[in-house]
Parts: C-alpha cells; structure tokens; sequence
C-alpha cells in the first residue's frame, strides 16, 4: 500500500476514496466470502485498476483487515462511551438499551462488515495477525456481559448467567446484518429496543418498559 500524501486537502481525498475502496471490498467479501473472492473480483468491485487497487488495500488480507478494524474499533469507542461515559444511565437497563442501539445503527452503517467478520470467525482466531480485532472484540463482549452483570447484582435482572445472556445479545444483533431493511419497517433502535425486550422479558417476567 502506498504512503498516503502528507498535504492536508490532498490526504482527505485520499482518505475518502481509500474508505470507498474499503466498503466495496468488504461487499465483495460479504457477497462471496474472503477466500471466495479474487483480486479480479475486488477490481470489478471497486473500479480500480491492478496498481490502483494495491495503491489503497495493499492486499487482500490488507483489506480485510482494515474492513474488521474500521467495525470494532469504533464500536467499541461508541459502546464504551454509553456504559461508562459521563452521561451513562445509572439504571444497568437503560445502559443496556443504550449499547444495543448503539450497537445496531453500526450493523446498519456497516452490514456488509459485520457479514464479514461473522464469515471470517476461525480465520480472526487462527491467526497471531489479529490481535488488535480479538481485543476489541473480547472488550465489548465484556462490557456488554458487565452491564448484565450490574443489572443481576441490582435485581433488575434475574439472570443465572451474565455471559450466557451476553452471548444470546451477540447472535440476534450479528445476524441481524443478513436481514435488516435500512428502509424496512422497523428501524435500528426499534430493532435493537426489541432485542432488550426479549432479553429483559425472559429475565425479570413484566413488562419492560422503553427507556
């Protein structure tokens, strides 16, 4: 991959056209899975020349990675930012909707992403390469499985297992980037509000109600 340009205007389009690369790599990906996907097929994709497309991704696997830090790291930031910020709810329910929206409105910006890296699972574990994204990865499910916790040691939810229910969150919200509609009739938050429905529903028995 070639050495971004050090001028200001000059680097912020190569920053943008770079992004554009990204996302249409990580739907080739999505569409026809990493190890199915060619580099004549990125450039199909992209509309990039041989040399164009190794000036943005480097390579393939450059590509992929990039798609998988351009996922976790923000969400991670985001997620954080809602649970321990200065404006976290003190309620372990409110903290927990908070994340789950914050967590669906990324699977909407970045469906073919999360698509990715459901795909790629046993290539991210394998491989020493992928240390940053597994570290991401196992900080936002421990913050997601602490909110369940706080809200166990509260009472607000009767739950056996924190990490259990953590795991549960993980596989409706990760799937749901195979089936959500941006234009559909039920959007992020009313998606990722009746994910904690469900949720809280079997934890506690009444009716939750929206925070």
């Amino acid at each position: 991959m070639a050495q971004p340009p050090a001028r200001p205007k000059l680097r912020e389009r190569y920053d943008e056209r770079q992004q554009q690369v990204i996302d249409a790599c990580a739907r080739a990906f999505a569409q026809r899975g990493y190890h199915g996907t060619s580099i004549d097929d990125l450039i199909a994709a992209t509309g990039l020349a041989r040399g164009g497309l190794y000036h943005y991704i480097g390579s393939k696997q450059g590509a992929l990675t990039r798609i998988l830090e351009d996922l976790m790291a923000p969400l991670l930031e985001d997620a954080s930012a809602v649970v321990d910020g200065p404006d976290a709810a003190p309620a372990a329910e409110q903290r927990l909707r908070s994340l789950v929206r914050v967590w669906m409105r990324h699977v909407e910006q970045h469906q073919a992403h999360v698509r990715v890296f459901q795909q790629e699972r046993h290539t991210i574990e394998a491989d020493p390469g992928w240390d940053d994204v597994r570290r991401d990865r196992d900080a936002f499910s421990a913050l997601l499985t602490r909110v369940l916790r706080d809200g166990a040691a509260s009472g607000e939810f009767a739950i056996d297992d924190p990490a259990l229910s953590a795991l549960a969150l993980q596989g409706m919200v990760n799937h749901a980037a195979t089936w959500f509609d941006p234009a559909g009739r039920l959007s992020a938050d009313q998606v990722a509000d009746g994910f904690c429905d469900l949720v809280v529903r079997g934890i506690d028995g009444s009716e939750p109600g929206a925070v």
